[in-house]
C-alpha cells in the first residue's frame, strides 16, 4: 500500500531526522528531508509527499505555525506531530484543529511505521472522496434550476405526482425532467442519485 508513497520529515535535530529517514527507508518509504519549517517554506519546488512528520518545537517558525500556513492554503496533508512529554497538551490541541495524529519522543519504530502507514491510507481516500465529490459537484452544475428543484424533492422521497404538486408542473414534465437528471448525473437508478446528492449535503453545511 505505501510502496512508492513519500514522507516530509521537519525536524531540527539531525540525529532524529536521520533515524527517521532510515526507519522510513527500512519501512519500503521515502522521504524528504528539512532541518526546519523555515526551510520548508523557502522551497519553492518542494518535492510532493504524502504525509509529514513535524516537530512541534523548533528554532524560527515552530511545527505548529506551519500546520496553521499549510491549514490556511487548503493543502490536506496529514501531519504527525512529534512531541517531547510536555509538549503533549499542543499536539492534543492541533488534533482538534485537524492534525492526522501525534507521536512522543522516544517513539516506537512500529508504532511510527502504523501511524505513517495509516495516515497515508487516510490521505489517499481523502483524495479519492475529494475526487469523487468535484466530478458530483460538476454534474450538478449542468442540472438546469428546475432539474435541481426535480432532483431535490426525488432526494426527498417524492413520488411523481408529489413533485408535479410541489412545484406546479404536470406529472409527464416530471418524468422529462427526472430522465434528464439521471442522464446527467450518470446515475443507474434512484438509490445511486440519492447517495450522490447525500454526498454533498455534507458540503454544503
Amino acid at each position: 500500500m505505501t510502496k512508492g508513497h513519500v514522507v516530509c520529515i521537519i525536524d531540527d535535530d539531525d540525529a532524529i531526522r536521520e533515524a527517521l529517514r532510515l526507519l522510513l527507508y527500512a519501512g519500503g518509504l521515502r522521504s524528504c528531508v528539512y532541518e526546519s519549517a523555515d526551510a520548508f517554506l523557502a522551497d519553492t519546488k518542494p518535492q510532493a509527499f504524502d504525509c509529514m512528520l513535524l516537530d512541534i518545537r523548533m528554532p524560527g517558525t515552530d511545527g505548529l505555525e506551519l500546520f496553521k500556513i499549510l491549514n490556511r492554503k487548503h493543502l490536506p496533508y496529514p501531519v504527525i506531530f512529534i512531541t517531547g512529554h510536555g509538549d503533549i497538551p499542543l499536539a492534543v490541541s492541533a488534533i482538534k484543529q485537524g492534525a492526522f495524529d501525534f507521536l512522543t519522543k522516544p517513539f516506537r519504530e512500529g508504532e511510527l511505521l502504523a501511524k505513517v502507514r495509516s495516515a497515508i491510507e487516510h490521505f489517499r481516500t481523502s483524495r479519492q472522496h475529494l475526487v469523487e465529490l468535484q466530478a458530483i459537484q460538476s454534474r450538478l452544475d449542468s442540472c438546469t434550476p428546475r432539474e435541481r428543484d426535480v432532483l431535490r424533492l426525488l432526494a426527498e422521497g417524492l413520488p411523481n405526482k408529489g413533485i408535479a404538486e410541489a412545484l406546479g408542473i404536470s406529472p409527464r414534465t416530471v418524468e422529462i425532467h427526472r430522465a434528464h437528471v439521471m442522464d446527467k448525473m450518470s446515475a443507474d437508478s434512484l438509490p445511486a442519485l440519492v447517495k450522490m446528492v447525500t454526498l454533498l449535503e455534507p458540503e454544503k453545511n
